[in-house]
C-alpha cells in the first residue's frame, strides 16, 4: 500500500481504484479534488456510491467522512445525484 492509505477514509479497494484513475499521491488527489476523482471511477465503476465520494473528500480534508460538515454533506450529495442519475 502506498500513502493514499495512510488517509483517513482510503483502504485498500479505494487506494487501487484511485491508481487505476491516475491518482497515485496524496498531492494528486487534493489537486484534482473529490468530486473529479469521483467521477473518474464512476466512469469504471458504476456502483461508486455517495460513501465513496464523502470518504474522497474526508480523506482531503484529513477526517473520518462521518464527520464532514453538514454544507459539504449537502453540497456532496446534490453533486452525487446530479451525476450518478446521468449515468443509468
Amino acid at each position: 500500500m502506498g500513502d493514499l492509505s495512510k488517509l483517513p477514509n482510503i483502504g485498500v479497494k479505494l487506494e487501487k481504484q484511485l491508481f487505476d484513475v491516475g491518482i497515485t499521491t496524496v498531492e494528486e488527489l487534493r489537486s484534482v479534488g473529490s468530486r473529479e476523482v469521483w467521477l473518474r471511477i464512476l466512469q469504471r465503476d458504476p456502483s461508486a456510491c455517495i460513501m465513496r465520494l464523502s470518504a474522497l473528500e474526508g480523506a482531503i480534508q484529513g477526517i473520518r467522512w462521518h464527520n464532514l460538515d453538514s454544507d459539504t454533506k449537502e453540497s456532496l450529495k446534490e453533486f452525487y445525484h446530479k451525476h450518478k442519475s446521468a449515468i443509468k
